[in-house]
């Protein structure tokens, strides 16, 4: 096997040099990376990845030694793991919304909750997971408008919840997880739609 790694970087090596009148684009740096150092290749991934998005650290976090990323991994599989993460997310989130709704005793507090359910259930059920679908299936403009939908919901939850600036919403921290993922995710789709 060693062998074989070492005559494909040395193919991929000789074709960059005998072209090198032709741009060297990132995804063929990365692959020459992947060959040459398999065990790097991943956290290089991520590294070039993450530094292209808002929230680097938590881009890092959430992909860092995620058992989904192998050395022939792409950026599409990190978008995809993206998308499923703001889906554990949301759906943590709706969970909680349910057991907040079970104790809550403030009526007011109650519909706004009720409401808030509301909107994450489509995001949870539907949305996210068509999001997730269609960068499975190259369809990445799409894969964009379903998550910028869905952090719309989350937005138009939190402004149930928070009528003042003097108002703590009990998922002020939860929605703004899920919407910094959200633009993660979005940076990196714009990276498969610039590719």
């Amino acid at each position: 096997m060693a062998k074989t790694l070492h005559i494909t970087f040395t193919i991929t090596i000789i074709l960059l040099f005998s072209s090198s009148s032709i741009p060297c684009t990132q995804s063929q740096t990365t692959r020459v990376y992947y060959y040459w150092n398999e065990n790097n290749g991943v956290e290089d991934l991520i590294e070039q990845v993450c530094k292209r998005t808002p929230f680097y650290d938590l881009c890092i976090s959430t992909l860092h030694n995620n058992p989904l990323l192998s050395p022939k991994s792409d950026i599409k599989q990190v978008a995809l793991i993206m998308v499923n993460n703001i889906l554990s997310n949301a759906t943590d989130t709706l969970n909680y919304i349910e057991a907040l709704l079970k104790h809550t005793k403030d009526p007011q507090l109650e519909q706004a909750l009720a409401l808030c359910a509301e909107s994450y259930i489509p995001v949870v059920r539907f949305t996210l997971p068509q999001a997730a679908v269609a960068i499975s299936q190259g369809h990445f403009a799409f894969a964009s408008y379903c998550i910028s939908d869905a952090v719309k919901e989350v937005n138009s939850c939190e402004g149930r919840l928070v009528k003042s600036p003097s108002d703590k919403s009990p998922l002020g921290d939860r929605n703004d997880v899920v919407q910094k993922l959200v633009d993660v995710a979005n940076a990196i789709i714009k990276l498969l739609l610039k590719a």
